[in-house]
């Protein structure tokens, strides 16, 4: 599909698929027909449903313990606030994916389709937020190891709240410009929304993250000699790998589909970005119980260990922040 940049967009296929206009819809007669066609997106999108219900189970877990049993610090505000957008980007895939595959099941037009366009977009303010806290950690981790005296003696208090609300209240003024401008009004500003929103995912927060990730590393391993807590900058590195691995494949799509709209590959985006929420709470246990023979299953002693690591509570001064955004 074809598309010029001066045209007026009238429906949002330019960020995500368009259910209505793809499906062949019948009186019943060729209902069979209908459900055979679509079988590899309805078994494209069970898999991602069954991996955002088990990653909704992970992501509870550890919000729960973040907020209710582990020791608050400026870094568990961020994770803290990851697990949210986390929780709620899966909440709005699984919704989105029940609604948008009704008419594939059933090949009628449904009514509860036009509410499709306000999940998609709730879709989109949860993933946007997970990049940015991602990017925030990153900055802000390699801050910590290339000026250690500042963080330990000039870092803000309220920091980790004051960024995370920052952030939410970019990534809400983003998903609505697209909800209002694209999905309800149908204006043609909605490129310049589009844009907007591909730039600051696609190639400015991108970039700053990898660029401190490597940063990081390349410091990390020139100064050996130092403690530093080796099982927290694990998980920010995998954390961000498998971010890199399958939540920006879903950003490409958005970009790419400005030039051409494949349906199906918007499927399997969704389909790695669900799982690059859901695999979050999997690394956290898994570094969290590396190396201790004495580890019994429980997940709130390998937060702990991971979370609670002396060398990052002296980096950032022992400063714990009471009070994150929501």
């Amino acid at each position: 599909m074809d598309r010029h940049p001066n045209s007026t967009i009238h429906d949002w296929r330019s960020v995500s698929p368009a259910p209505t206009e793809s499906t062949v819809y019948g009186d019943g007669h060729n209902g069979t027909r209908c459900f055979a066609e679509h079988i590899p997106e309805i078994v494209t999108g069970s898999i991602t449903l069954l991996i955002c219900l088990c990653g909704l189970v992970g992501n509870g877990t550890i919000f729960w313990l973040l907020s209710f049993r582990i020791r608050r610090n400026p870094f568990t505000a961020y994770l803290l606030n990851l697990a949210m957008a986390d929780t709620c980007f899966l909440l709005c895939t699984s919704a989105f994916l029940v609604i948008y595959h009704m008419p594939m099941l059933n090949c009628f037009q449904s009514e509860v389709l036009r509410v499709l366009p306000l999940f998609h977009s709730m879709v989109l303010l949860t993933y946007s937020t997970s990049l940015y806290l991602l990017s925030a950690i990153s900055v802000e981790r390699c801050v910590g190891v290339l000026w250690p005296f500042w963080c330990r003696c000039h870092r803000p208090r309220l920091l980790s709240a004051v960024t995370c609300s920052l952030l939410w209240a970019l990534a809400c003024a983003l998903a609505g410009l697209v909800y209002f401008v694209c999905d309800l009004s149908h204006s043609g500003h909605c490129w310049t929304v589009l844009g907007t929103l591909c730039f600051l995912n696609f190639c400015f927060f991108t970039p700053f993250m990898i660029l401190s990730n490597v940063i990081l590393f390349i410091k990390l391993r020139r100064s050996s000699w130092q403690p530093h807590p080796v099982r927290l900058y694990t998980v920010i590195f995998l954390t961000v790998f498998f971010f890199l691995l399958f939540g920006i494949p879903l950003s490409v799509q958005i970009f790419l589909n400005f030039f051409v709209y494949i349906n199906f590959v918007f499927e399997i985006c969704l389909l790695l970005a669900s799982l690059n929420s859901s695999i979050n709470p999997v690394i956290y246990v898994l570094v969290g119980s590396y190396g201790n023979s004495r580890f019994g299953g429980s997940v709130k002693v390998a937060l702990q260990r991971v979370f609670e690591d002396r060398a990052d509570s002296q980096e950032v001064g022992e400063i714990p922040v009471m009070g994150i955004a929501a």
